[in-house]
């Protein structure tokens, strides 16, 4: 029988072992985060109605949907019924509508799960992902506060996620909106593709935006074009600076005044949460390219690799279930795409390479010893120690060449000589040197060795 070739799909990320430790490890570290901020957990099902998911027909988001049918339902004609969620957004939407009256408001809620999309297949664009976000949702009102609550979080997560430096980039919707209807770009279809345009400003340059401005599509004069790109190149490097150019912008339409309003608000705000300034800044071009956004901004970025792009981003929306519900339900959260942030990470060779969870290997040389080392193996498990047992014995040496590699830091080793002075030696294979402990300080000694690694990895 011919053998099928082991592959799978573009678009998805499998991880070796190790790997998969480092990437779970960045899971716990941002839900630990979350948490700590009071937000609690929820789970959609992977597969929700179409007609959920679509609100909207047509489009591209309906292009990257993957449609779900049985075997049974692929008999009968018409679209499918039931679709893979492209986004944890719109699965979060339907959720608060069907659960309002058993829901304490405001919700703050946190959700990370896979989510699925037609990528086309380049490196870096994936069609399985994990999504980490965070939304607070009021009901009829949401004080502006939160808003700034969010920075606070995304601080406190990439801080303990450790992967450099980073700044939050803020602006506002409202903001950007009223600047554009004073240059007598109204609503409609025409400002929304401003923004989406001065969006790419930090990815395309001045130049490009400039020119697709000024062309046909947009068709924008000169003097409105050097207008927008002087208010979308206002950047900050203090709280002072930003509040001072703010304030330089001059009187502007009523939506223009609520935006910097609520932009100064947040800005203090999120300084008085004890992000330091180092860590948050003005960016005027930040218009984040889905419509349903409509006050407070975000786009993440790490300072030594602005290449990556945003690593976490979001916004302030009015309604989030308006498809669902006559309730008004208005929010505001973030999205953290941890897949394609991993990937980035390892790409630029920014990841640490991640010990086993197993921190412990009991060694095994002869059958005789296996119910001692049994023994042993107990006992560290009974003491919280993640302990595996090299169950065929073997060659010391093959042995620890297998602890090794599989990144198990310590090895017990409780041959002869060691039991016949009431003792075992352990190996630390990470600093390449060894002691000796009497078997009944053994789990003492290594809780203090597992401690210094905490508080040295801390």
């Amino acid at each position: 029988m011919a053998l099928t070739t082991p592959r799978t799909m573009p678009g998805v990320l499998e991880l070796l072992p190790r790997e998969q430790i480092a990437f779970q490890r960045m899971l716990d570290t941002i839900r630990r985060g979350f948490e700590l901020y009071g937000f609690l957990p929820i789970e959609t099902p992977a597969i929700e109605f179409a007609d959920i998911l679509l609100t909207k027909s047509g489009g591209e988001t309906e292009r990257q949907v993957y449609f779900v049918q049985s075997t049974g339902a692929l008999e009968q004609s018409g679209r499918p019924e039931l679709a893979l969620r492209f986004d944890l957004t719109v699965p979060l939407a339907r959720y608060v509508a069907e659960h309002e009256r058993d829901l304490a408001f405001p919700f703050r809620r946190y959700q990370m799960q896979r989510v699925y999309r037609g990528e086309r297949a380049q490196r870096g664009r994936f069609r399985e992902f994990y999504q980490c976000d965070i939304d607070v949702i009021g009901k009829d009102s949401l004080s502006i506060r939160y808003d700034a609550e969010i920075p606070a979080v995304i601080h406190a997560v990439f801080r303990a996620l450790d992967i450099g430096a980073f700044t939050i980039q803020l602006n506002n919707r409202k903001l950007m909106r009223g600047f554009f209807e004073g240059l007598g770009i109204g609503e409609g279809e025409k400002q929304m593709l401003v923004l989406r345009e001065v969006d790419k400003l930090d990815k395309r340059g001045p130049d490009h935006v400039r020119a697709v401005l000024t062309g046909e599509a947009f068709g924008l004069s000169s003097q409105a074009a050097d207008k927008v790109m002087r208010f979308v190149g206002i950047r900050s490097t203090s709280l002072a600076e930003a509040l001072a150019q703010l304030d330089a912008l001059g009187s502007g339409t009523e939506t223009f005044e609520q935006g910097r309003a609520e932009l100064r608000e947040v800005l203090d705000t999120v300084a008085a949460f004890g992000v330091p300034e180092s860590g948050f800044a003005l960016n005027l071009s930040i218009a984040r390219g889905l419509d349903y956004y409509t006050g407070t901004v975000y786009e993440t970025t790490l300072n030594e690799h602005p290449d990556i792009g945003s690593i976490c981003s979001g916004g302030r929306y009015d309604n989030l279930a308006a498809n669902y519900t006559k309730s008004m339900l208005p929010g505001v959260g973030i999205s953290i795409g941890l897949t394609r942030l991993f990937w980035q990470l390892r790409e630029a060779g920014l990841l640490k390479t991640a010990d086993s969870s197993v921190q412990v290997l009991v060694t095994q040389m002869d059958d005789a010893q296996l119910p001692v080392c049994l023994a042993i193996a107990k006992e560290l498990r009974d003491a919280g120690i993640a302990t595996e047992i090299a169950l065929e014995g073997g060659k010391l040496g093959k042995q620890l060449k297998y602890a090794d590699r599989a990144g198990i830091r310590f090895a017990v080793v409780a041959g002869e000589d060691e039991l016949a002075r009431g003792a075992v030696a352990v190996k630390d294979l990470r600093r390449g040197d060894q002691f000796e402990v009497p078997r009944a300080e053994l789990v003492k000694a290594l809780r203090v060795e597992l401690a210094q690694d905490e508080v040295q990895r801390a």
